[in-house]
C-alpha cells in the first residue's frame, strides 16, 4: 500500500493526485515512449519546516537529457522549478520519492517521436528503505542488459525497465531478493535499477560507463566521495566470478541508497564491509546536511 502525496504536477498545473489520470490511448503506455526521474526528500532532522534534496540540479539536468532522446526540449530549471513547488505543496512529513516523468501525451497509435504531443507529470509517494539495510542475496539473471547500440542507454528511458521488471521477477521468484544483470559482452553491469560496486584488496571497483550502465547520479557520488577519503577507485569490466570472490558488493541508487550484499547466487560474502559501512555513513551525513563540505549537493527548501 503506497502513501502517495496529496498534490500532483499534471498538465501544466498542480491538482489533487487522485484526479491526475491519462487516457488508455496514451502514446507512452503503448511504445515506452517515456522517461523518468527519481529522487528522494526529507525533512531537515534539525529543522522540521524545511525539506532537503540530494543532488536535485543533477537529477533534472538527466531528466532533460534523457527527455531529448524523446524529441522533447524540456530545460532542467524548468523541471528544477516545478519540483520545488510540487514539494512545497505537499509539505511532507516523512522520507519520500519524488517520480517525475517525461511521455508521450498524444493519443497516435504508430510508434514515433515526431508529431506527437509531450508532456510532464511529478508526483510522490513516502519511501522509507527500498532494500534491506541488512544485506540481500543476488542472483545472476538469465536476461541481459540492453546495448546503447539499439537503445539510448545515457537516458533513463522507460521502455528499457521492462528487462528489469523480468529480472526482478526472475530473482524474487527463485529465493533472491535483487538481480544483477550482465552486458551483451559477459561483464557485470548492474541491478535492476541500481549500479554494482565491489571492493577488492581495499580498491573500490565499478563497471564504466562502456559497459552499457546507466549513469547514475548515486554512483556518481560514490566515485567523489571515495576519492575525498582515500579509497582507490576503478571504473572497469567486471566479471561474474569476480563478484563471488570480492571483499565487499554493494549496490546503489536513488532508492536503494547503498545496499550491501551478503550473498551472490551460492557464495556468501565477508560480513565485514568496511568501505561500504565508511561510505554509507559518510552519503547519510550529507543527505541529512551534516557534512558542509557537500553543502553544494543539497537544495534546502523552506516550508514556511
Amino acid at each position: 500500500m503506497h502513501n502517495f502525496l496529496p498534490i500532483a504536477y499534471f498538465e501544466n498545473q498542480f491538482i489533487a493526485f487522485e484526479n491526475a489520470k491519462i487516457s488508455i490511448a496514451t502514446h507512452a503506455l503503448h511504445y515506452g515512449t517515456a522517461a523518468f526521474g527519481g529522487m528522494r526528500g526529507i525533512p531537515n532532522p534539525e529543522n522540521p519546516s524545511q525539506i532537503l534534496l540530494f543532488r536535485l540540479e543533477r537529477h533534472c539536468q538527466r531528466l532533460s537529457q534523457s527527455a531529448k532522446f524523446l524529441n522533447y526540449d524540456l530545460p532542467a530549471d524548468k523541471i528544477e522549478q516545478i519540483i520545488v513547488d510540487f514539494v512545497k505543496k505537499n509539505k511532507p512529513s516523512q522520507s519520500f520519492y519524488i517520480r517525475p516523468l517525461v511521455y508521450s501525451s498524444g493519443l497516435g497509435i504508430a510508434p514515433r517521436l515526431h508529431n506527437i504531443e509531450k508532456d510532464f507529470f511529478v508526483y510522490g509517494l513516502e519511501m522509507g528503505d527500498y532494500l534491506s539495510p541488512d544485506g540481500i542475496s543476488c542472483r545472476i539473471s538469465s536476461w541481459y542488459r540492453q546495448e546503447d547500440r539499439s537503445f539510448p542507454l545515457r537516458g533513463k528511458i522507460s521502455a528499457a525497465y521492462i528487462t528489469s521488471a523480468l529480472a526482478k521477477t526472475e530473482a524474487v521468484e527463485s529465493g533472491f531478493d535483487e538481480a544483477i544483470l550482465m552486458n551483451s559482452q559477459g561483464k557485470v553491469c548492474e541491478a535492476t535499477g541500481m549500479n554494482v560496486f565491489m571492493v577488492r584488496n581495499g580498491q573500490l571497483i565499478t563497471p564504466g560507463f562502456e559497459q552499457d550502465v546507466l549513469e547514475g547520479i548515486t554512483r556518481d557520488s560514490i566515485l567523489t566521495l571515495a576519492k575525498d577519503l582515500g579509497i582507490e577507485t576503478i571504473q572497469r569490466p567486471i566479471d561474474k566470478s569476480e563478484l563471488f570472490i570480492a571483499d565487499e558488493v554493494f549496490l546503489s541508487g536513488t532508492a536503494a541508497k547503498i545496499t550491501p550484499v551478503k550473498r551472490i547466487e551460492t557464495f556468501t560474502l565477508p560480513s565485514d564491509r568496511p568501505i561500504t559501512e565508511k561510505l554509507r555513513e559518510k552519503l547519510s551525513a550529507i543527505t541529512e546536511n551534516k557534512d558542509l563540505k557537500y553543502a553544494n549537493w543539497v537544495n534546502v527548501i523552506p516550508l514556511e
